[in-house]
């Protein structure tokens, strides 16, 4: 015959007191399956995600130079670097504008275009849809360095494509025009590269927020006579807001932290101090003039007005949806 212990206990509730024969309570504790599943994924975050930031956020307060790499010694000096940082007018003249303002410019271009695109796949047929949607993904799918080099290509001072095209109806000279100096075309190079590889990621989401929207809505608005920009305004943004969110948040991120986009241009890597953004400034500081401290400084800077963002943004939508 079985125990009546044991068989009290299997059907216990997990956490709970489980009797003993002597009549006093005994705890356990179970660990809830859910943390269970969790712990794996967590611990890979840890490892690859958590100890680099720790790791940065540590060098930010370091004198970490090339004679520290080879002796293996630190040398902390406070917040030196962030002294030093934010009293460089580098920071406010060149850095910070060329971040702030691309990414504005970028994320607005980006969900402008994507919900273009989006609000053009849902008007569409079953094949016609489909078909559109495959040409999207390929320049999602096309690496960033790739897409880069074509915009290169497109915009060669000898034998670019928009070279030819604007002195075939003479905008452009026998001369050309180096497109890669001026700070505002390059920075318009860079855009119009962000964009269209940034726009299906966009236009694939809010597609998927749009399919939710009962037609119900659209009918009855026609019914109070909208037309289709107060359709859109009143109907489809209120309707998938968390959409637009979560995407604006996501490419503000992105688009704050390009890299590869302006250090493979001409002049990004640092032979043009006026056209570097925080990552590749960042990544100059720390690699090309071995000033790790400084560089994790810029890096950790960068962490958080992306952080300050972020939180403004989703109070600001949170504090909305309460008011609704």
């Amino acid at each position: 015959m079985s125990d009546p212990s044991v068989t009290r206990a299997a059907t216990q509730p997990a956490g709970r007191p489980i009797p003993r024969r002597d009549g006093a309570p005994r705890l356990t504790r179970v660990v809830p399956l859910h943390w269970m599943l969790l712990l794996p994924a967590l611990a890979v975050i840890g490892i690859l995600l958590l100890y680099p930031l720790l790791r940065v956020l540590l060098l930010s307060f370091q004198d970490y130079g090339l004679d520290n790499v080879i002796s293996g010694e630190p040398d902390f000096n406070g917040i030196d670097n962030y002294v030093q940082l934010l009293t460089d007018p580098y920071l406010w003249r060149i850095a910070l504008p060329n971040t702030a303002v691309f990414a504005v410019v970028a994320v607005g271009g980006t969900v402008a275009f994507g919900t273009l695109v989006a609000v053009l796949l849902r008007s569409l047929g079953r094949v016609a849809r489909t078909i559109v949607l495959s040409c999207v993904m390929v320049a999602w799918a096309m690496p960033a360095v790739s897409g880069t080099y074509v915009w290169i290509w497109i915009f060669d001072v000898d034998n670019g494509l928009a070279r030819q095209l604007l002195g075939a109806v003479g905008l452009i000279g026998p001369e050309g025009f180096n497109w890669f100096t001026e700070r505002l075309s390059f920075y318009a190079i860079v855009t119009l590269n962000v964009i269209h590889h940034g726009f299906p990621f966009v236009a694939v989401t809010v597609l998927a927020g749009l399919l939710t929207i009962p037609r119900e809505y659209y009918e009855a608005a026609l019914l109070d006579g909208a037309t289709a920009w107060q359709r859109f305004w009143h109907v489809t943004v209120p309707t998938i807001r968390p959409v637009f969110a979560v995407v604006t948040i996501l490419s503000t991120i992105w688009d704050f932290k390009v890299f590869a986009q302006v250090y493979l241009m001409p002049g990004g890597s640092g032979t043009n101090p006026e056209v570097l953004n925080f990552g590749t400034w960042s990544y100059i500081r720390s690699f090309a003039r071995q000033d790790y401290g400084l560089g994790s400084a810029i890096a950790v800077l960068l962490t958080l007005i992306l952080l300050a963002i972020t939180v403004i943004y989703l109070r600001s939508l949170f504090k909305d949806e309460e008011f609704e």
